[in-house]
C-alpha cells in the first residue's frame, strides 16, 4: 500500500467512524498530535474522537505529496456532529509521517483552526457526557 493509498484508506475510515479500520494503518505505537486532544496514542484519541462524536462527513479538497518519501498530507473538511447533537465544521490538513518499511502511520499531525469547536467541545467534555 502507497502513502497515498493509507491516507484515501484514512478520509473513508474518519467519515465512516470506523475506528479499526484506522488504527490498521497505524505502527502499534503511532502518535496523533491533536489541536482539541493534545498529544496521545492512536489509539486513544481515535477512542476518545468516536466517543465524543454522534456521525462525521469527510469532503476530501486535496492529497500532498512530499519531497520526503516518508510524509504527505490530506486536506479536508470535517462536517463533525458531536455526541450531543452539536454540529461543527471545520477545514483541516492532516500530515502524516509514515514507515515506509512497513508501510504504516508512525504519527499524525492535526492541523486546524478551532476557534469555532472549542466552544462546542468544551462544553461537551465539562457536561460529562463523553465516554
Amino acid at each position: 500500500m502507497t502513502p497515498e493509498d493509507t491516507m484515501q484508506r484514512y478520509l473513508q475510515a474518519l467519515g465512516d467512524g470506523d475506528a479499526a479500520a484506522i488504527l490498521e494503518l497505524f505502527v502499534p505505537d503511532g502518535v496523533v498530535f491533536s489541536p482539541l486532544y493534545g498529544e496521545v496514542s492512536a489509539a486513544h484519541f481515535y477512542r476518545d474522537l468516536f466517543a465524543d462524536t454522534s456521525r462525521s462527513t469527510i469532503t476530501p479538497y486535496h492529497v500532498f505529496h512530499s519531497l520526503q518519501p516518508e510524509r504527505g498530507a490530506v486536506h479536508f473538511r470535517y462536517d463533525w456532529v458531536l455526541r450531543d447533537g452539536t454540529p461543527v465544521t471545520f477545514e483541516c490538513v492532516d500530515v502524516f509521517e509514515f514507515d515506509l518499511a512497513v508501510n504504516k502511520v508512525k504519527s499524525l499531525t492535526i492541523i486546524y483552526d478551532t476557534s469555532r469547536v472549542r466552544p462546542a467541545f468544551n462544553a461537551l467534555r465539562s457536561s460529562g457526557s463523553a465516554a
